[in-house]
């Protein structure tokens, strides 16, 4: 965020990051004369009164629009806390439970957490989503044998997107 306040693509991100995340149903953020408040819900909520720029805010673009309707209520790809869903493939595919960056390894020029074929134990670390410079380590719900990385490193990845298939033991 710049000094003058967030960036339009910065209060977008702080919304993918609230639906994206089952750990928060409410934040609120302020900045200067810019206060955000989101919720999350089945219904629609009151609007409240938005602050209006200050003079040194007044000559930058403002955004004339929500960028999520207030009404749409969430729909989780996977059960809440737990990013394994489906058995599309040949065993368990593990799915982002949130909007981020996709990373192989703990950093750039190190060996990948997993690769194809290799035997992992319940708990290992599969790889990490970067959400606004924050790591979240995503580790694996059973112990089994990888049977396919289906995102590259450094991808961006979307809620619920399938990232790796784990054949169980």
């Amino acid at each position: 965020m710049s000094a003058s306040g967030p960036s339009f693509q910065d209060v977008v991100d702080l919304v993918e990051l609230i639906k994206s995340s089952s750990s928060f149903n409410e934040m609120r953020f302020r900045s200067g004369d810019l206060e955000i408040e989101l919720r999350r819900g089945t219904g629609a909520l009151p609007t409240p009164p938005i602050a209006g720029p200050s003079v040194e805010q007044a000559a930058a673009p403002q955004p004339t629009r929500d960028p999520t309707p207030a009404a749409e209520p969430l729909k989780p790809a996977s059960p809440p806390d737990t990013p394994a869903a489906t058995t599309e493939h040949k065993g368990i595919t593990i799915n982002s439970p949130m909007v981020g960056t996709f990373y192989r390894s703990p950093e750039p020029g190190a060996a990948p957490f997993v690769e194809p074929g290799q035997e992992i134990a319940a708990g290992s670390t599969l790889c990490i989503i970067e959400v606004m410079k924050l790591m979240n380590t995503i580790k694996a719900e059973c112990a089994g044998k990888v049977v396919e990385v289906l995102v590259d490193d450094a991808q961006p990845v979307e809620y619920g997107q399938p990232l790796i298939v784990i054949e169980p033991r």
